[in-house]
């Protein structure tokens, strides 16, 4: 699922960066080049999970800095810019869904991890 929302988000920054700004009522940034960055960023994050998906248990390093600790951090860090930097309420949708996407894939490593230890 993390991998799936990386690839869709990094393509929209990537292909509709001034639709996506609009969408969320801001303008788009200066220079682009940073939005088309962070839509390679997330292309490349999100093509990654292809390894775990594979391999989770060769891999569950991978999970652990994307999941728990990527998108919780980018979970953090939209939350603060909401309430430091007073960015749109919109920009809250982002830290919902990163932070879910974070504890869902903490929730599911710390279980298989205890699944395993008990087998």
């Amino acid at each position: 699922m993390s991998g799936l929302y990386d690839i869709v988000v990094g393509a929209v920054l990537l292909l509709a960066t001034d639709q996506m700004a609009s969408t969320f009522g801001v303008a788009p940034p200066v220079p682009l080049i940073h939005a088309k960055l962070n839509g390679i960023f997330l292309l490349a994050i999100g093509a990654g999970y292809a390894l775990p998906y594979g391999d989770p248990v060769r891999y569950r390093a991978y999970l652990w800095l994307m999941g728990p600790a990527l998108k919780g951090a980018g979970a953090a860090a939209f939350l603060i810019d909401y309430f430091v930097n007073h960015s749109p309420p919109a920009f809250l949708l982002f830290a919902a869904s990163d932070g879910v996407l974070a504890l869902w894939t903490l929730v599911a490593l710390i279980s298989s991890r205890n699944r395993a230890a008990h087998s």
